[in-house]
């Protein structure tokens, strides 16, 4: 069969939260699809990152799965028919489910999975297998970050702004982000904001591309973010560069944590992060002169266990200093992936129901249950965060269900995650590669990607998006939609359940829209006729249009008239620093810090698999400073090994000035000897609930 189309297809890329503009054409052979560029797409431009021109690479049938596989008597994965495999999973999770109750059935999805995804997957697993055990992958990327804007403003979007807004604004800082290479487009923001006059302070222990391109660089001891953010606080309230009258009219809390703050002295902050303080009184001056200011966090406050004491204190900089709900001023975060924003959204969190709502909220169960025709008594209530479902996995939850995520690479801990998933008496994985993951699988079910389908997407902007299907899938090979209302017909009891699981994603997604309707995020005003003419709408977005009547135009901008809390003020965090759950000792000595490269993403599930990528980036590595390596006896390219309490890694020296003489560096996008997260600490924040 064909697989390509007779016109040039406008879509985004499938990895990274930009969800970059691109063109799929086809070749001039006829063969293959080419990536072209798409500049009429605000976010990019144009231009793409390589992993974004190298993604067709993977749509190749040498490359994805294509059929089928069952893992036989003998112990091997072999192909099969897909109405061998079907029953397989429905028989299996259904006899678990029959034996030990429907939690022992759990479902752990993906922050790549569109919307309509995300939304029947969740709904599958509250309505067919009634269990409370779900979560997803993205509970690892901005859970602390979106736990602190909910308290702060009663709602959490990525960016309550456009990236736009970034190069208009007078100071940025950069906290824990390294967008130079996870997502390489963005940088012009930054380096636009620079031309404009406006400042960068970058906050990274490493010296990282991002942070060459900073006024200021701020390396702190890894782990002492929060103090780093106090001890701004109160130089800002010593120096008497607080916004009284903000604070007044828009803020409450504010005595109880400007008391905390005043507790960081700067030489007290100097010691616990080596930051001096001259480089902290720069910072504050700064970001306090100019008329706006922003504060952008990304992975490395949040994934602490103080995670989102943390974002709160950076949100507290904002608030005293009256940059937040202003325009070109606020607090951000930037999402790592593709659907991280929208994935959370639409019901596949463990606590949360479609359009942002509260599992716990009978108002909120009462509608989502009016929408998918069932007693609200009947939805199960929260279960396990991301983590603690793996951790149970093989004791209290039996068989496992898994779409687009690769936890044997990317959890914290991963030596004990595989040994969790080997324990399982069943584990169904969706995917289109062979993933580490899915390699462990007792069937393993070949779906759709990206340029095979149509879905909605959610940036980091909160701009929801439409990918649109350039190409025909390869024969044996559907789409998780289909595979949801396949499991869904053999799981019902003859109860007809398949009905309530599209296989059409608009269809999926006029549903998700009646879910939605009301909730914190609306999309009930949005359609694919609107996310094609408009290049996306930002949520909220009520169907019911402005006020005196006229279609709801979507939100760019966040809380500029009233923060979303019930007295429309928002809330202050009082925290003050604490260390870290694990600190450097005579045994342990090194501080360990794990990130991206450019050329890989995630567990490299996808990218390890196309040449360009691997040939720029083709294995781990260990980066530490000379005088550490020097300690070592290390030479550069010698193999160093990394051990922590939880396990050893081995890679390559790398050795430079850009890190701390007391911190080691290893990216995490490859599995076996070279795996980063054999060492990682799963230790969890306690309101997220993120290791």
């Amino acid at each position: 069969m064909d697989r390509m189309r007779d016109t040039v297809t406008p879509t985004h890329c499938p990895y990274c939260a930009l969800q970059c503009g691109m063109n799929l054409t086809p070749a001039p052979d006829g063969t293959a699809v080419e990536v072209t560029e798409r500049a009429d797409f605000p976010v990019n431009r144009g231009a793409l990152c390589g992993k974004g021109r190298t993604a067709a690479a993977v749509l190749s049938p040498g490359v994805r799965l294509t059929s089928p596989l069952v893992r036989s008597a003998g112990g091997a994965l072999v192909p099969a028919s897909w109405e061998e495999a079907l029953e397989r999973v429905a028989g299996e999770l259904g006899r678990t489910r029959a034996e030990s109750g429907a939690d022992a059935v759990g479902v752990f999805g993906g922050g790549g999975l569109t919307n309509e995804k995300a939304y029947s997957l969740g709904k599958f697993a509250r309505v067919v297998l009634g269990t409370s055990q779900i979560d997803y992958n993205g509970r690892f990327c901005m859970s602390s970050a979106a736990a602190a804007g909910n308290m702060a403003f009663g709602l959490d979007r990525g960016l309550p702004f456009p990236l736009e807004d970034i190069p208009r604004t007078g100071c940025v800082i950069l906290v824990g982000s390294n967008p130079a290479e996870t997502m390489p487009p963005s940088l012009r923001y930054f380096t636009e904001l620079r031309e404009n006059g406006g400042t960068l302070i970058v906050v990274d222990p490493r010296r990282t591309k991002t942070a060459d391109h900073a006024d200021l660089h701020l390396a702190p001891r890894p782990g002492t973010d929060l103090a780093l953010a106090l001890g701004l606080l109160h130089l800002v309230v010593a120096e008497g560069r607080t916004d009284e009258a903000y604070v007044r009219e828009r803020t409450t809390g504010w005595e109880e944590t400007r008391a905390a703050a005043m507790a960081h002295w700067p030489e007290y902050v100097e010691r616990i992060t080596g930051v001096s303080v001259p480089e902290l009184r720069e910072a504050v001056r700064l970001f306090c002169e100019p008329e706006a200011a922003m504060v952008l966090t990304a992975r490395g406050p949040e994934q602490q266990s103080k995670g989102t004491d943390t974002v709160g204190a950076w949100i507290n900089l904002c608030l005293a200093t009256g940059r937040a709900g202003r325009p070109l001023s606020g607090y951000g975060c930037l999402t790592g992936q593709g659907n991280g924003q929208g994935g959370r959204e639409h019901g596949q969190k463990a606590d949360q129901l479609p359009g942002y709502r509260k599992l716990t909220d009978p108002a909120a169960r009462a509608h989502v249950a009016g929408v998918w025709g069932v007693d609200p008594d009947s939805l199960p209530g929260p279960g396990r965060s991301a983590y603690e479902l793996l951790d149970a996995l093989g004791t209290d939850i039996r068989s496992l269900l898994l779409m687009g995520s690769n936890p044997v690479v990317s959890a914290p801990r991963a030596a004990h995650v595989e040994e969790r998933i080997r324990s399982l008496d069943f584990l169904a994985v969706c995917d289109v590669v062979l993933s580490e993951t899915a390699a462990l699988a007792d069937v393993v079910l070949p779906v759709t990607q990206w340029a095979e389908e149509t879905g909605t997407t959610t940036s980091l902007e909160g701009r929801v998006l439409l990918r649109r299907r350039a190409i025909s899938p390869p024969e044996g090979v559907r789409s998780d939609l289909e595979v949801l209302h396949e499991l869904a017909a053999r799981l019902g009891g003859g109860r007809n359940l398949e009905k309530g699981f599209p296989t059409d994603p608009e269809e999926v997604f006029e549903e998700l829209r009646r879910a939605s309707a009301g909730g914190p995020a609306d999309y009930s005003g949005i359609t694919y006729r609107r996310l094609a003419e408009e290049n996306g709408v930002f949520w909220p977005c009520p169907a019911d249009g402005e006020p005196g009547g006229g279609v709801h135009p979507g939100t760019p901008r966040l809380f500029l008239d009233r923060f979303a809390t019930g007295d429309g003020r928002a809330r202050f965090a009082p925290v003050s620093h604490r260390a870290a759950a694990e600190e450097p000792d005579d045994e342990y000595p090194v501080l360990l810090t794990t990130g991206r490269v450019v050329a890989q993403y995630q567990s490299g599930a996808q990218t390890r698999r196309v040449d360009e990528l691997n040939a720029a980036a083709p294995g781990p590595f260990v980066e530490l400073h000379p005088r550490l390596a020097e300690r070592l006896g290390a030479a550069e390219g010698d193999p160093v090994a990394v051990v922590s309490r939880r396990g050893r890694a081995v890679a390559p020296a790398r050795i430079t000035t850009a890190i701390r003489p007391d911190t080691v560096f290893m990216p995490f996008h490859w599995a076996g000897e070279g795996r980063a997260n054999s060492l990682t600490n799963p230790a969890l924040d306690p309101t997220s609930r993120m290791p």
